[in-house]
């Protein structure tokens, strides 16, 4: 491989091909006999990732956005559906190397194979979280006196994801409404206007007959224009509230039997978690 990887690395992470598509997402690391490095993964495909594929790990190398194979897409699906619930036997590690045209190393003899396996299956909860499961299990040989055993708790790993919960939209439109105001108008009216008569009128000769005057008449009317005024903006905004939400998920604890054997009978003295 181009780099070395570490199993906990590989665990969740999207599998890539060579041409850049997501093939899918990891379930198990198998590591090396030999090299006890991750050899193999296994990735879900097929219709709501009912089948799990194995891909090499030979020149892989780790990106922000997956692990990046030196095969294709394809020719993973391709592959022959092996069961992963069990060690990987010399045969179907044989018949792996052969589909991918790979050297076959001396520990793909059969029955001499055993597998780290390390897997994290995501369970939906009740209000829609995630929950992490991760198992790692190496299959030895009993132990010598002193070793210690490594005992192992799942925990509830919780984040969040950010969907749409639906759309707003701002629509402008146009109302009429009628709307009215006091305007003041001003007319013209006909007065008689009377005044003494001068000396001068006295001397002056007068005539007795008809005679007449005109005078042109005013008003103001109302008039109504319009004009649009610009009052005030308005857009939408968004803002964030934070809020908790409860989530739930089974874990798997591993616990210690105390066994002792005492003058050929076996009993079992009691149990330490």
């Amino acid at each position: 491989m181009a780099t070395t990887l570490r199993p906990e690395e590989l665990i969740d992470n999207s599998v890539v091909d060579m041409e850049g598509r997501k093939i899918g997402k990891v379930g198990t690391v198998y590591l090396s006999d030999e090299s006890r490095q991750p050899e193999w993964v296994t990735v879900k495909t097929g219709l709501f990732g009912q089948k799990e594929s194995f891909v090499p790990l030979q020149g892989a190398y780790l990106e922000s956005d997956g692990i990046h194979v030196q095969t294709s897409k394809e020719k993973v699906s391709e592959a022959s559906r092996i069961d992963t619930d069990t060690d990987l036997s010399g045969e179907e590690s044989a018949e792996l190397y052969t589909h991918y045209n790979l050297p076959a190393p001396r520990g793909a003899m059969p029955e001499e194979r055993s597998r780290t396996d390390t897997e994290t299956r995501s369970e939906q909860g009740t209000t829609g979280a995630a929950g992490a499961r991760g198992r790692t299990d190496e299959r030895t040989g009993p132990r010598s006196e002193g070793e210690a055993m490594v005992r192992s708790e799942e925990h509830l790993r919780a984040g969040t994801e950010e969907t749409e919960s639906g759309r707003v939209r701002l629509r402008k439109y146009v109302v009429t409404e009628e709307e009215q105001m006091n305007v003041p108008v001003s007319h013209e009216e006909v007065r008689i206007e009377r005044e003494p008569i001068s000396e001068s009128d006295r001397s002056a000769p007068h005539d007795i007959g008809e005679e007449e005057q005109e005078v042109i008449l005013h008003r103001e009317q109302a008039r109504v224009t319009k004009e649009n005024v610009p009052v005030e903006k308005v857009r939408l905004g968004k803002e964030k509230v934070t809020e908790e939400e409860t989530v739930a998920g089974e874990v798997r604890k591993e616990k210690f039997d105390i066994e002792e054997e005492e003058g050929g009978r076996r009993g079992r003295r009691g149990r330490n978690t």
